[in-house]
């Protein structure tokens, strides 16, 4: 076979009718729409190892749980699986009352009546009947022109439909339509087949059929499957007696958005899957589409309050997992690595609190979290998470919301570094646990060569204003004891700590916090300092004691201050020429 010069060329493009009164781009979505489950119909059969009973039981339950009410459980003439999972949900009573169940079958009578067996004695379902109507479908699989689609496939078919509900009058019946291939069939065509339909079926607007529009291969844009819906709602004979589905796939990328669209286009219902598993690249996600309502402020009217355990229950079934980056259920959805990220997250979380201190109700304002993790039962935990991308916010943030330790800005930026080193070396992401450890290590439990003992404080008797400090240090292994004067507790320290290493001690700037409460609770001070002529620098003490914080956080900005000349130290004698 030749190869094209542009491979490209051979791909016809989709040529959009003309629709110019569309009116849908000016709409917003303000209600959820009926929702149809084909998790255990059209996500069963694109799995590698299709659902055992088991496994449909246990994800027909999890629809239900969620709150949806049409559930298409199967394909009973093509599988005795599906057959026999219909029968289980019939004969052992697990159809709650509110809830319709849904069978599909091609137009072909043998398998309309086996899936009619396979519904016997069941309360309220709906048959869902299908054929395609798109001109590649007509030409090439039947060989049949429009009208012998509609004489041989359409009206058979619904009739045959019609006739065997009649037999079975002690079910509630519903019928849906689905022209398959809908997106890529004429648009005269489709509304014809329709309309058609409907007559036939006796449909109106007391008892309406469903019409299902099928993007079955995503090969056009959403807003032209959108043009397409509303065409269709205009010119349709009967659009009373019609409740208008749509079953997005995907395989463009865009099925949210074609369903969205849809819906904005008069769509009143939506098929699709629990995190859009599907044929090729899947169904329209409802986990997806749900949630984007729930955060425009609409009730989707499903329940995704846990969506781990959903999650789980899903994967487990499909034996598939579900990506990480999934919107809304998948693991890193909610967590921020960016530096500027996590910044703009830690102090909008602080304006949070002030705003709900003011308004219970204030509504979320939360920069890169579109909706609340609490809403879909995660915590805040692992909303940052901290790697060699990112910055100050993200690490003083796990510091703070799971250890209680609220750093001072220029401390945060301190700290980065201290993490970034860390992290550099180790080229991985760092837990709260690990940051705290590099902080402990960093700030508190350093304690060479300085090291507090005690102290006792008296007042001067020259001096009403001043404080007197004795002080007990162990300074490289020995005990030494010195006296201090100063305008209070931490300047008499310092007076008396500068005597002993014989250079200047400097306070720059202070913050104290407590952590916990009560007789449990434990202060913790941060003291920005400068020693001689070097530069400032942080030091950080903790004691049950608010002074013996402030004399430990001295402490340890001199040990720290003796590890840096150190490694300066070190860094020279490397580079010196051997």
């Amino acid at each position: 076979m030749p190869m094209l010069k542009d491979p490209a060329r051979k791909y016809t493009p989709y040529r959009p009718f003309d629709f110019p009164e569309r009116t849908w781009p000016d709409r917003t979505l303000e209600h959820a729409p009926i929702w149809l489950a084909t998790d255990l119909r059209d996500g069963n059969q694109s799995l590698i190892e299709p659902m055992d009973i088991e496994r449909k039981r246990r994800m027909f339950a999890l629809n239900v749980k969620v709150g949806i009410k049409e559930i298409e459980v199967g394909f009973p003439s093509a599988s005795q699986t599906d057959f026999d999972f219909v029968r289980t949900l019939i004969e052992d009573s697990l159809i709650p009352d509110d809830v319709w169940i849904q069978v599909l079958s091609p137009a072909r009578e043998a398998f309309i009546e086996r899936t009619f067996e396979a519904l016997q004695g069941v309360k309220r379902a709906i048959f869902h009947l299908y054929h395609a109507t798109a001109p590649i479908m007509r030409e090439i699989v039947f060989g049949l022109s429009q009208d012998q689609v509609i004489e041989q496939l359409t009206i058979p078919h619904v009739r045959k439909v019609k006739a065997m509900m009649a037999r079975y009058p002690e079910t509630e019946w519903r019928f849906e339509f689905s022209p398959e291939m809908f997106s890529s069939t004429e648009m005269d065509f489709a509304r014809r087949v329709i309309d058609t339909v409907v007559e036939e079926f006796g449909a109106t607007a007391e008892r309406p059929i469903i019409i299902n529009c099928p993007t079955t291969v995503e090969n056009l844009t959403p807003n032209r499957f959108a043009d397409q819906i509303e065409w269709l709602c205009r010119n349709v004979a009967r659009r009373d007696a019609i409740i208008l589905s749509v079953h997005p796939h995907n395989d463009r990328g865009t099925g949210t958005a074609a369903a969205e669209m849809a819906m904005m286009a008069g769509a009143d219902r939506v098929e699709g899957c629990l995190f859009g598993n599907g044929e090729r690249t899947g169904n329209v996600d409802i986990v997806n589409l749900a949630l984007n309502l729930y955060s425009q402020g609409v009730s989707p009217n499903l329940d995704f309050s846990d969506i781990d355990e959903i999650k789980k229950t899903v994967e487990y079934c499909n034996q598939l997992p579900v990506h990480p980056r999934h919107p809304y259920a998948g693991d890193l959805v909610y967590t921020s690595f960016s530096g500027s990220h996590q910044d703009a997250i830690k102090k909008a979380f602080a304006r949070r609190e002030a705003d709900l201190a003011a308004d219970p109700d204030a509504k979320w304002n939360m920069p890169y979290l579109p909706i609340d993790p609490m809403d879909v039962g995660r915590n805040y935990e692992a909303v940052i998470r901290v790697n060699s991308q990112s910055g100050k916010g993200g690490i003083s943030y796990l510091l703070q919301s799971e250890y209680g330790i609220d750093l001072p800005r220029r401390l945060q930026i301190e700290f980065s570094q201290v993490v970034q080193k860390v992290m550099d070396d180790t080229g991985r992401e760092m837990t709260a646990d690990d940051i705290w450890n590099i902080f402990d290590a960093e700030y508190i439990s350093r304690d060479t060569p300085y090291r507090y003992i005690a102290h006792k404080l008296a007042e001067d008797s020259a001096r009403p204003d001043a404080v007197e400090v004795y002080a007990e240090v162990r300074i490289d292994g020995d005990v030494h004891r010195a006296k201090g004067v100063g305008n209070g507790p931490i300047d008499a320290f310092v007076a008396a700590i500068a005597e002993e290493i014989h250079a200047p001690v400097r306070v720059m700037d202070y913050h104290e916090h407590s952590i916990g409460q009560g007789a449990n609770a434990t202060a913790i001070t941060y003291i920005e300092m400068r020693v001689g002529d070097g530069p400032t620098l942080h030091g950080v003490g903790m004691d049950s004691n608010i002074v013996t914080a402030s004399f430990k956080a001295i402490l340890s900005g001199l040990n720290r201050d003796v590890a840096r000349n150190l490694g300066a130290r070190t860094s020279r004698a490397e580079k010196q020429p051997r």
